[in-house]
């Protein structure tokens, strides 16, 4: 049986649940991720538990806060001005796009606003899942072509053209 290596590309569903059992993220919404092994595109605990599965395979991880969005940060709670924001109806939990600068640049952050009052706000810089554990229930739906290759697995009809032995290719 055919299972996931560190060079693979793979198709996944999956639901990210916060220790309480409450849904945060799921497959579902925009359909199955699909994604390169030591790409960096996903977590990196997420990716060891998908080392190794068989397609059709379940598998339920826990992530520890520091290995999935990090330890909150005390640093990013600061509080700021509303000048920015006159005329908006500012309200505690909602998430505002803001500028930040890092390394002499601009960037627009996604910000939890904490409390406004009429001059200031406090707002929330770390990630809305920072310090929390994740658990994720993931499905493997299938181990895919290696970025670059366009037949499914580099065989031609006959077996030849670069069908690896150590693969179910289905070469003949």
């Amino acid at each position: 049986m055919q299972r996931v290596s560190e060079t693979d590309s793979v198709t996944i569903v999956y639901d990210g649940f916060l220790p309480t059992g409450e849904k945060f993220d799921s497959s579902q919404d925009a359909g199955p991720l699909q994604f390169q092994l030591g790409s960096g595109s996903v977590l990196p605990a997420f990716e060891a538990a998908v080392l190794g599965m068989a397609p059709q395979e379940t598998k339920r991880i826990t992530v520890p806060a520091k290995e999935a969005y990090g330890l909150k940060n005390e640093d990013l709670i600061m509080t700021v001005s509303r000048q920015g924001f006159t005329g908006q109806d500012i309200t505690p939990g909602m998430i505002l796009g803001m500028n930040m600068e890092q390394d002499g640049q601009q960037h627009k952050v996604p910000a939890t606003v904490l409390s406004v009052d009429t001059e200031t706000m406090t707002v929330d810089f770390n990630h809305p899942l920072a310090g929390q554990d994740i658990v994720y229930e993931i499905r493997l739906l299938s181990i895919d072509a290696p970025a670059g290759d366009s037949t499914g697995c580099g065989c031609a009809p006959s077996g030849k053209d670069g069908c690896t032995p150590n693969r179910d290719c289905g070469c003949a």
